[in-house]
């Protein structure tokens, strides 16, 4: 069962990917968009996933504490992403990595706060203010 649940985030992931994919230009195999590869990589994913669950033996191990862990990581980077575009780069970023640092590093609230603060402020100050990439963000320097 383990397994079969394995192939289940790539699926998402990979349909998630080619939803946003669409969005950009597919060109074609002589004249290749900006979209080409997204959409390959989406549709890999998807049989990726797939190949998983069908190969998927049914006298495996039950689900695990570390197949948990591994679905509530996808599912914050899903809502890491819907909170980036809605609130911006900080505030996801922050709650991200306490999410992750407190939850599954078991670090003590000290390190993680300092951590999380501290690797946030980096990532913006070479993100944002060292290579001008156009994130959204709230703060304003």
């Amino acid at each position: 069962m383990t397994r079969a649940a394995a192939g289940i985030p790539p699926i998402l992931l990979g349909l998630v990917a080619l939803w946003f994919a669409t969005d950009l230009d597919f060109g074609s195999l002589t004249n290749p968009g900006p979209g080409l590869w997204p959409i390959v990589v989406s549709v890999l994913l998807i049989i990726a996933g797939i190949l998983i669950i069908v190969e998927a033996r049914q006298d495996t191990e039950g689900l695990t504490r570390g197949a948990i862990t591994v679905v509530i990581a996808a599912v914050s980077l899903a809502v890491y992403a819907y909170l980036f575009e809605l609130t911006g780069f900080e505030i996801p970023t922050v709650l991200l990595l306490v999410l992750w640092l407190k939850a599954f590093g078991r670090e003590p609230w000290l390190v993680t706060g300092i951590v999380s603060v501290v690797a946030t402020a980096a990532a913006y100050a070479l993100f944002i203010l060292g290579l001008g990439v156009p994130l959204p963000h709230l703060l304003v320097i």
